[in-house]
């Protein structure tokens, strides 16, 4: 599979991508903004620091006047492209992937990329006709501090709770602890050595499995809260006070039920086609506009962007929101410690309230290409009568839950998720959607 994704590149550090890669690719992001300035920041894997020398080598041998702001979370890096006002941001990181892995987070303008973007840049640096001009030139700055500041400012009050945080020895490792203590929090730090070999656990903390060390971190200090961020910090998944891990859209729901009343009727909430129905059903509710969207931070936070949204999440542990145009785990954290605080309740009072459905986890099932357009063309043929977008690959609604099968767009599989009120009806639409499809009955039992 090629290291040029939907919305980023990434792939394993010296076999797939490497510091000739990164260097053309800042030059090819040069030479698509003539003279641009830049902002670039990096995580704390080990190859980060040559990837990131490289690729400011391209972008100032193409003309780009690059500001190195150092080893610092993605959510800071975006803080501060907007602090600088900078058309051009690159962050080196592979975000939740295992330490093997690097890439590059590339913003060009105000919107995020998208798959055109990223195809243009791939063609451009096959092509290797770079802007030469005259080189630029690099400085460094450190926007760590006043990214703090920011936030301190967005929540100057918060009730001295204790919580568990748990960086995964990631970017947010020696930022989050102090920050959350400085705003009052008793803090309860786990895995919060910065190691960019993430040697403690997984950086992805939306598989629940990865957080079994955080659940019971929380019951034994009778924690409220635990808090878990990705390698980059730029996720954020939260257990409560019985050490269960809470899925991101119900989560959001307590999200939505604190800021949207602040605001006029109709204003937007983006969330993922993959998130539960209550996302909808609790925005509707309090007069809000749901805003389903593909899978993917970059296709979230672009509709958040263009509709003007208030809110935006996804099942993955990010979190976007319009006061800052985009996603910040940190800020997330925050907002939600906010909201507690404004319905007086814990985070498991609160999550106790969310309506929860029986909802499958992602299936995954090997498919070549071929095999996964066959199955979906099936699905959509059979299951006609029903309501059906198109959103990313095959949605169907049933009326008590729907189904969704979609292309992976980074490996050889097909992607199925379920949902229903009851889990008897949940049984009743896998297996309707299996009869629909003979490819998904032949992919499904093998």
């Amino acid at each position: 599979m090629t290291v040029f994704k939907s919305c980023d590149i990434r792939g394993l550090y010296g076999r797939e991508l490497d510091e000739a890669l990164a260097d053309r690719l800042g030059r090819a992001i040069a030479t698509r903004l003539p003279g641009s300035r830049a902002v670039v920041g990096q995580d704390l894997r080990e190859s980060s620091p040559a990837l990131t020398d490289a690729l400011v080598d391209g972008l100032v041998a193409s003309g780009a006047r690059v500001t190195r702001v150092g080893t610092i979370p993605t959510p800071t890096l975006y803080f501060a492209k907007r602090h600088l006002d900078c058309p051009i941001g690159v962050m080196v990181t592979a975000s939740h992937n295992p330490p093997q892995y690097n890439g590059f987070k590339v913003m060009m303008g105000n919107l995020p990329v998208q798959p055109a973007d990223i195809q243009g840049l791939e063609a451009e640096m096959a092509r290797g006709a770079f802007w030469d001009e005259g080189p630029g030139h690099v400085e460094t700055a450190d926007l760590l501090p006043a990214y703090l500041a920011a936030l301190k400012a967005a929540f100057p009050e918060l009730l001295p709770r204790r919580v568990v945080v748990d960086c995964g020895s990631g970017s947010m490792s020696t930022v989050a602890p102090d920050l959350l203590a400085d705003l009052g929090l008793d803090v309860v730090p786990l895995y919060c050595q910065p190691d960019g070999r993430f040697p403690l656990r997984d950086p992805n903390p939306a598989v629940p499995e990865h957080l079994t060390d955080l659940g019971q971190r929380v019951v034994a200090s009778e924690a409220e809260l635990g808090i878990a961020f990705d390698g980059d910090g730029d996720r954020v998944i939260f257990c409560d006070g019985r050490g269960r891990v809470q899925p991101a859209d119900r989560t959001l729901v307590l999200l939505i039920r604190h800021l949207l009343p602040m605001h006029p009727m109709g204003a937007g909430v983006v969330y993922d086609q993959k998130a539960s129905s209550v996302v909808a059903e609790e925005t509707a509710a309090l007069g809000g506009r749901p805003l389903r969207e593909k899978s993917g931070h970059a296709f979230i936070k672009r509709r958040l962007i263009e509709e003007r949204a208030l809110l935006g999440g996804e099942i993955s542990g990010h979190y976007f929101f319009a006061t800052i145009g985009g996603d910040d785990a940190l800020y997330a954290s925050l907002a939600l410690l906010s909201a507690l605080d404004a319905l007086g309740l814990s985070f498991r009072q609160a999550i106790d309230t969310v309506s929860e459905y029986p909802i499958t986890p992602d299936i995954r099932l090997s498919a070549s290409p071929e095999q996964a357009r066959a199955a979906l063309a099936e699905i959509r043929d059979a299951l006609v009568l029903h309501p059906i977008d198109h959103l990313d690959g095959v949605r169907v609604a049933f009326g008590d839950g729907w189904a969704l099968a979609r292309l992976s767009v980074t490996e050889p599989l097909i992607t199925l998720r379920f949902e229903a009120r009851t889990s008897r009806r949940l049984r009743q639409i896998m297996t309707l959607v299996r009869n629909a499809s003979p490819t998904l009955q032949q992919l499904w039992n093998r």
